[in-house]
């Protein structure tokens, strides 16, 4: 078999699980909707009449999110994690985890995003607790 023969092949066999891929997303609804999608890619100047391809940026919004999301939250434990001693008996009793915008933050760095915010009371790991447990 000469190569010619062996690449032709491979490539019939990419598109062949390329096209079954795309047909699948005919039937595959995702978690973002095609018209958030096509809102957003309109916005940036791209029109697209196949849905296949919309569905296509929704799965890919839908993993970028889901990767920072954990990121997010191993930054959280990791935080959690290191807290002096003293603090780690009243911990025990409230086992939340609490996500900040700073475990956000980091995990959208990663990433190549860089966010810019505000400080806020929500972003101190006592908001939401109760009063008398508070060490402030």
């Amino acid at each position: 078999m000469s190569h010619s023969q062996q690449t032709s092949e491979g490539r019939h066999d990419d598109d062949s699980a390329l096209s079954d891929f795309l047909a699948s997303l005919m039937d595959y609804t995702p978690t973002i909707p095609d018209e958030l999608v096509e809102h957003y890619l309109a916005k940036s100047g791209f029109q697209c009449p196949d849905v296949r391809l919309i569905r296509l940026v929704a799965v890919a919004t839908q993993k970028f999110i889901a990767e920072v999301a954990t990121d997010a939250l191993q930054q959280c434990k990791a935080r959690q994690s290191a807290v002096v001693k003293d603090k780690r008996d009243k911990q025990q009793k409230d086992k939340r985890l609490i996500l900040t915008m700073e475990d956000l933050s980091k995990a959208l760095r990663e990433v190549g995003v860089n966010v810019k915010h505000q400080e806020y009371f929500a972003d101190s790991p006592s908001t939401g607790m109760d009063p008398a447990s508070r060490d402030e």
